[in-house]
């Protein structure tokens, strides 16, 4: 791994409900550990087949409003081929297709440049699987 690359994971429990959890003060925080003084780019991947991650405002409904329109677009009912664990899991495996599993952002002096209402977020609608890794890698 060189100077310009920098890679961390992180453990997040998104629990037994469909779940926007902001990730905003953990990407902050690799950035001051890794980025200080630093333009470049910061990737948020996740690694799961039933997981995104999604730009949005948080805390003023719309982490609400998102998980509201993809229950009416993924219905959590038995119409899916993919037919394994909770009833409509098979929805789960269609997220990523709308909510990518990844996001790539500027950092610009070692802040991540967000808009004034805009946080980045992992959308988790498998309610399966609480246990979620999250790689945060800053390229300079």
């Amino acid at each position: 791994m060189s100077d310009s690359f920098t890679t961390r994971i992180l453990h997040i429990t998104t629990g037994t409900e469909e779940a926007v959890t902001d990730l905003t003060g953990d990407c902050e925080a690799f950035l001051r550990d890794t980025a200080t003084g630093r333009d470049g780019l910061l990737n948020v991947f996740v690694p799961h087949a039933t997981a995104g991650v999604a730009v949005l405002e948080t805390g003023a409904g719309s982490d609400d409003d998102l998980l509201a329109a993809l229950r009416t677009l993924l219905p959590p009912d038995d119409r899916w081929r993919h037919r394994h664990g909770t009833p409509g899991h098979g929805r789960d495996h269609v997220l990523p297709a709308l909510v990518p599993p990844h996001a790539t952002l500027p950092v610009i002096d070692g802040r991540l440049e967000l808009g004034t209402w805009q946080s980045v977020c992992l959308v988790d609608t498998n309610v399966d699987n609480a246990e979620r890794r999250v790689r945060l890698s800053f390229l300079g």
